[in-house]
């Protein structure tokens, strides 16, 4: 790898892709789950300079302005001037908003920046430790039609985002269904990422009929709904009341209604019972970084014949997995993504049956 701030900047833990054994994290994970000799796909790597989403940090000492990711274990800010991994559009509007946030009088110390690059532009969303100003405000605009940003909105600190400025309406097309997200909202790091995980995820389905149901968990904004919806009727769950909106408007505007029936639900608190899930001919299931702990029992309890499990953190499969191997489910097939290069970071997508099916 050929980076200025690679030894410095905390997003990177290698400077050699080939360094840390992606299939290998994934193959552990799977035995610590109690599968011997598991299976697992050959790794499927993203390209470099494709990663379309980042959560920046921004510091101000004096007149010194810092945006950038944090160092290793510390909370100060490297002062990013490339990276390998962003998508170049990104990186290119790093200057102007260096520049941006010194004349900012709502940026007092610290500040974040969420660059989505949609299909259309960027939206990015900024959090400050101060309150945004009127003269602010003008800056803000005068910098969205400056370069071309689909979308400023602002916060203070976790307050909610308020839009600044939308010159065109945010989309992102999702299996040829646009959605239009909230400010900051979670995709996958990269297109290729994510149409890698879709195809591990359509390939691990089982036959299915006109009357099939899948049970899809912590949908997001529907990244696999949208392509899950070709083959059965979905019953979409999640949490966050913003994805919830867009996800919910999409579906109406492309006449999915029918066939798509989405709840607005916290899965951690509010799991959902087995009763729910029966008659499921598959879950699939996207969780947070911490994994699905409060799930897997009733999950499991219900005997849905096929789970489908989309992980970023291989130990949280392994402690999932195992519940899973525990009720009697065998491991059909586990693909390994690499879309965090150059990290210890995992994306997989492994396909779980009940042995008795």
């Amino acid at each position: 790898m050929h980076c200025q701030h690679y030894g410095v900047c905390g997003g990177c833990a290698v400077d050699d892709r080939g360094a840390i054994d992606k299939a290998g994290l994934l193959r552990e994970a799977l035995i610590r789950a109690g599968y011997e000799n598991p299976a697992v796909a050959s790794l499927v790597e993203v390209p470099l300079q494709s990663r379309r989403r980042v959560d920046l940090a921004g510091s101000r000492n004096g007149s010194v302005i810092a945006l950038g990711l944090h160092k290793a274990r510390s909370a100060e800010v490297v002062d990013m001037q490339e990276c390998v991994l962003l998508d170049a559009r990104i990186v290119a509007l790093l200057p102007p908003l260096r520049e941006l946030l010194r004349r900012l009088e709502g940026f007092r110390r610290t500040a974040s920046v969420i660059i989505n690059l949609l299909d259309n532009g960027p939206d990015i969303l900024l959090r400050t430790d101060a309150d945004i100003t009127g003269p602010d405000r003008t800056k803000l605009i005068a910098f969205t039609r400056t370069h071309d940003v689909l979308r400023v909105s602002v916060a203070k600190d976790k307050g909610e985002a308020e839009p600044v400025i939308i010159l065109a309406p945010p989309v992102i097309t999702l299996s040829g269904i646009a959605v239009e997200p909230a400010p900051g909202a979670f995709l996958q790091a990269s297109p290729q990422g994510e149409d890698a995980i879709i195809a591990a995820c359509l390939a691990g389905l089982p036959k299915l009929g006109a009357k099939s149901r899948i049970a899809e968990l912590y949908a997001g904004i529907g990244t696999l709904t949208f392509a899950l919806v070709n083959h059965a009727r979905v019953e979409a769950y999640e949490g966050a009341s913003d994805a919830v909106a867009a996800f919910e408007l999409a579906t109406r505007r492309s006449n999915l209604t029918g066939r798509i029936k989405l709840a607005a639900r916290d899965l951690a608190r509010r799991p959902l019972q087995s009763a729910e899930l029966k008659g499921c001919a598959v879950v699939v299931l996207d969780p947070p970084y911490a994994g699905a702990a409060n799930q897997m029992r009733f999950l499991t309890a219900a005997a849905v014949p096929r789970v489908i499990y989309i992980s970023c953190n291989p130990k949280a499969l392994a402690a999932d997995a195992y519940v899973l191997n525990k009720a009697g489910y065998a491991l059909l097939a586990a693909t390994p993504i690499d879309q965090f290069p150059y990290s210890e970071n995992l994306e997989s997508v492994a396909v779980f049956g009940l042995s008795k099916q």
